[in-house]
């Protein structure tokens, strides 16, 4: 039973070097990297030629919890994605590179990028 978890672990991390080796974030266009546990997301924004976190969002942040506790999953992502792209704005950055890791772009994913372009964020 071990060895399963062992070689969906592997594939995983394949999946997200093959996506890493394809973006990397520069201060022009910094990485927004995207991380899904089973209860919530997560979102930052690194410039990786300096491996610096310019603004980062989730759902467990007191000043979002409030906004993310009474609807869907979906719906606290999208909180997350706006918040996120608010962030960015204020920092002067218009345009990232989207990391998506080895997730399949599609649900809470989709959804927190599509929130973020409505943001104003461009990728």
């Amino acid at each position: 039973m071990a060895n399963h978890h062992k070689i969906g672990a592997q594939k995983r991390l394949r999946k997200t070097r093959s996506v890493r080796n394809r973006i990397t974030g520069t201060p022009e266009r910094p990485r927004l990297a995207v991380y899904r546990s089973s209860k919530f997301i997560y979102a930052q924004v690194i410039d990786d030629s300096r491996g610096h976190t310019l603004a980062a969002a989730s759902e467990l942040e007191p000043t979002l919890k409030d906004s993310c506790a009474q609807g869907t999953k979906i719906e606290a992502a999208k909180v997350v994605g706006k918040a996120i792209a608010e962030r960015l704005k204020a920092k002067g950055v218009s345009k990232v590179v989207f990391d998506r890791r080895w997730y399949v772009y599609h649900g809470r994913i989709k959804a927190l990028a599509d929130a973020a372009r409505e943001g104003g964020l461009q990728f």
